[in-house]
């Protein structure tokens, strides 16, 4: 590697487009606000048309991070920062968070040492523009902190005062119309703006079927005729007894959007996304809806204290409006066992909607349960037409705990994939799931019985259908296991490249296994990349192919667009896949290199600290071919000599440009 790093240095191409940005510069100062309290600033000045990143962001790749080192130590801290721009990007289904034009960042440190304390560390940061990112950067501080007079015994020498972020974010999402945000292209902000109503909506309606699921349920079904009676005889009129019921209804949706808010309003938007995706909350997810499902099979109730219900039953005795909230109040207490596991699951899942996303969810849960109790109240013939309860209510109980059990398993794998341990590879995942609706199919046919089950002497027509829906879906997910893409829950098993066996069970991508080669793993659109220089120029030597680099970024937008939308045409796939040797280079990979092959170079007349393989990566792009920015594509031969002028996403990011390229660069080729 050292010597093709110093061949490779020798070498200056430089296209008419090529350039190294350096978007963002840093100024960093200190200031006593008290006699043992220093506020630190970071500031950050960004050139126009480019953004930075957020701290409070879903990718940990793309986030900016400040790392602090002092005697020995180091801490990973999070300082307040101010008001940043907020965007839905539906590619990939995640809020944005960035800062235009300047950024500032501020933390407090408390101190404790007569001697003064030297403080350094580095902030690491991305920036984009509208056509493209640049590798991960970061910029090293140092701070001299002035000592105390009175130390106080047992304290920490240095502390660091976490102050609670700004909810600015926040107001800007919710109002968009009186947004200051600039420089946006009116296109990008009404596809957002359309994206995030379209997540909401899709958001109310899974939790309006949730409620109506919840409905159905042993513990809230059979109080529907209890409670319609009870309003229907003991009101004077029926118009009155109608009245109480509506009221009711609304008193049941006030107490669940309240229970919205309070989530919210207690961990606030930045919270609910970052729970979303920290590793640690989705595997507390996992083992949260675990326990659900076992409660929904039967293994035990979650129920609340009994003091609560008696005082709620109570209170509802006192009569008038007080009395019908308390009746509502008590339902929800009683039917918390059934009704407990499905909220917590959709508040769960709401977390992703930021701050809205909870009072959404229990708005349309809570509207699906007040509805039959306002409609049967004011109809209360309909009330003949309702089936009698019965065990097909503990079999809608068993079949939601399945479903939880399996949406647990959707938590794992998130955790699983940020952390990259592969622990639950898609086909592991795959088995899980057939293996759980197998036996949801087997359950709802009659041939798998739990505790709480009365006999089955038929099956119903729902019941049968459902088993059919469920027995589907088991058998269309057993070819995923030799590496059928299951377009139908895409959204819900690890990416295809996420695998086992990357190449496919069963010669998916074809030829034999011995013609697989090592250092190659599956990208996009089913491709075969090397994801190390060496390891494909020789392979491309051997097989007398032409080479593609491919500089690319986990965290790259376009890129992803760039691989969603042109390579995805069949010619180019084709030439992708069989006419050359694809080379993709991670330029934001933050694999550590070893400590021996970590050096020290210069990049854009400043010193660059070679650590990890995006380093290595985005330095061989920069000081070869003159730029910093992805997507950018090289054609080489086998003498790794440029055939035709290097590629980006703003002059080539067509199927028509792309595909003339690559046929141009397979024509020098083949001369």
């Amino acid at each position: 590697m050292n010597k093709f790093l110093a061949v490779l240095f020798t070498i200056f191409s430089f296209t008419i487009n090529a350039q190294i940005f350096n978007p963002v510069s840093w100024d960093f100062s200190q200031k006593q606000i008290s006699e043992t309290e220093v506020e630190l600033t970071f500031k950050a000045s960004i050139d126009d048309h480019w953004h930075m990143y957020s701290q409070f962001i879903e990718d940990d790749i793309i986030a900016t991070k400040f790392t602090f080192f002092y005697e020995g130590d180091t801490i990973v801290s999070k300082p307040s920062e101010g008001k940043s721009i907020e965007q839905y990007e539906p590619l990939w289904e995640m809020t944005l968070r960035y800062f235009e034009h300047e950024a500032i960042f501020k933390q407090r440190i408390t101190v404790n040492s007569k001697s003064n304390i030297e403080l350094g560390g580095y902030v690491d940061f991305m920036v984009c523009d509208e056509s493209q990112c640049l590798p991960p950067d970061y910029s090293e501080f140092s701070f001299t902190i002035k000592g105390v007079e009175d130390v106080v015994e047992g304290k920490e020498t240095l502390n660091f005062i976490q102050k609670k972020t700004e909810k600015t974010e926040l107001e800007e999402s919710n109002n968009k119309e009186k947004s200051e945000v600039k420089d946006i292209k009116v296109n990008d902000k009404k596809n957002s703006d359309e994206s995030s109503s379209k997540g909401m909506w899709g958001l109310f309606f899974i939790a309006f079927f949730s409620g109506f699921a919840a409905l159905l349920t042993p513990c809230v079904f059979p109080m529907i005729p209890m409670t319609v009676s009870f309003f229907t005889k003991q009101s004077k009129t029926k118009a009155k007894g109608i009245t109480n019921a509506i009221i009711y209804g609304i008193s049941i949706i006030v107490i669940y959007v309240a229970l919205g808010v309070g989530v919210s309003a207690i961990f606030g938007a930045d919270s609910m996304n970052l729970l979303a995706t920290n590793i640690y909350f989705n595997i507390a997810f996992f083992v949260l809806l675990i326990v659900f499902g076992a409660s929904f099979l039967g293994a035990f109730e979650i129920t609340l204290p009994s003091s609560w219900v008696n005082k709620s039953d109570k209170a509802s005795d006192k009569g008038g409006l007080i009395g019908i909230f308390f009746m509502a109040f008590t339902l929800a207490l009683v039917s918390f066992s059934c009704t407990g596991p499905i909220v917590g699951t959709l508040l769960v899942e709401a977390a992703s909607g930021g701050f809205m996303g909870p009072i959404i969810g229990m708005l349309g849960f809570s509207l699906a349960i007040a509805l039959p109790f306002a409609l049967f109240a004011a109809f209360p013939g309909w009330l003949n037409s309702l089936p009698q309860s019965g065990g097909w209510l503990n079999s809608v109980k068993v079949t939601l705990g399945f479903l939880e059990i399996a949406l647990a398993f959707k938590f794992l794998s998130n955790a699983d994939l940020v952390m990259d341990t592969h622990l639950l590879e898609r086909e592991i995942f795959l088995a899980i799931w057939i293996v759980i609706f197998g036996l949801l199919t087997m359950y709802l046919l009659g041939f798998l019985k739990f505790a709480h089950d009365s006999e089955l002497k038929y099956i119903s027509v729902s019941r049968l259908s459902a088993a059919i829906l469920t027995g589907t879906l088991t058998v269309y997910m057993i070819p995923g296991l030799w590496g059928a893409p299951l377009k139908l829950i895409a959204a819900f098993p690890p990416p295809l490249e996420y695998s086992e066996s990357p190449y496919g069970l069963g010669n998916r991508l074809g030829g034999s296994a011995d013609e697989h080669i090592e250092g190659q793993h599956l990208g996009p659109q089913g491709i075969m990349a090397f994801n190390d220089y060496d390891k494909g120029l020789a392979y491309a030597k051997k097989v007398g192919k032409p080479v593609v680099i491919d500089f690319t970024g986990k965290a790259c937008v376009n890129c992803r667009e760039m691989e969603q939308a042109v390579w995805s045409d069949p010619v180019i796939k084709n030439i992708l896949k069989n006419d050359v040797v694809l080379i993709s280079l991670y330029v934001d990979l933050k694999t550590k290199l070893p400590k021996e092959d970590q050096y020290e170079t210069t990049l854009a007349g400043k010193t660059k600290k070679v650590r990890t393989i995006g380093d290595q990566w985005m330095v061989l792009q920069a000081n070869t071919y003159g730029t910093n920015s992805q997507p950018y594509y090289v054609f080489l031969n086998h003498e790794e000599e440029t055939l035709v002028e290097n590629a980006n996403y703003q002059d080539y990011g067509t199927v028509d440009l792309f595909k003339d390229w690559l046929n141009r660069g397979l024509a020098e080729f083949s001369k």
